[in-house]
């Protein structure tokens, strides 16, 4: 069982029979009456969202996932290509159980497979990677780390706000969770 108050991003659950992922919570405590807490879940096997409010100290019943690390490959029309590091089993998945992940996966990158029996729920990233910027607007003389941020775009296609001093070659460290510039990588 996991209470609202151990809720977190990525966590799974079963409710009314159904296989759930938490995509976003929040608490809220109005002026009167018990704490509530706002949770945003993904339906894994059909990809709905919902919004439900439950009552502070609520109890939930946790799925039993299990998570494999993997080898991303490559990606077609279709599905993201994952290998199993050990004993080389290639794995489709399709381009909604990977999700935003997505953007951040290059190949070779190892990552966590999200498992319920066999079957494949998600994709879990490290907290930053490191990807090399393909395309952004010329940095000028006197450009600082704190005098503001431009759009840059990603080997993988994400677009994210970088310092003024980066330019298009770059590699940089870009925190998965938030989509946002950390620094600068040698």
């Amino acid at each position: 069982m996991i209470s609202t108050g151990e809720l977190k991003k990525g966590a799974s659950i079963e409710l009314d029979g159904k296989l759930y992922l938490i995509m976003d919570y929040s608490h809220i405590k109005t002026g009167r009456g018990s704490a509530q807490v706002r949770i945003k879940l993904r339906d894994v096997r059909t990809g709905s969202t919902i919004e439900q409010t439950f009552q502070a100290g609520t109890k939930f019943t946790r799925a039993r996932v299990e998570r494999r690390e993997m080898q991303y490959l490559y990606k077609d029309d279709q599905f993201h290509y994952f290998m199993n590091n050990e004993n080389f089993e290639q794995i489709p998945v399709t381009a909604d159980k990977v999700g935003d992940a997505g953007k951040y996966l290059k190949e070779n990158d190892t990552c966590e497979l999200v498992l319920y029996g066999e079957e494949v729920i998600g994709v879990e990233l490290p907290a930053s990677v490191e990807l090399v910027v393909v395309e952004t607007d010329p940095g000028f003389k006197g450009d600082t780390a704190t005098g503001g941020s431009k759009p840059a775009t990603m080997e993988t296609g994400l677009v994210i706000n970088v310092p003024l001093f980066i330019e298009a070659g770059a590699k940089i460290k870009v925190n998965t969770d938030s989509g946002t510039y950390i620094e600068r990588v040698g």
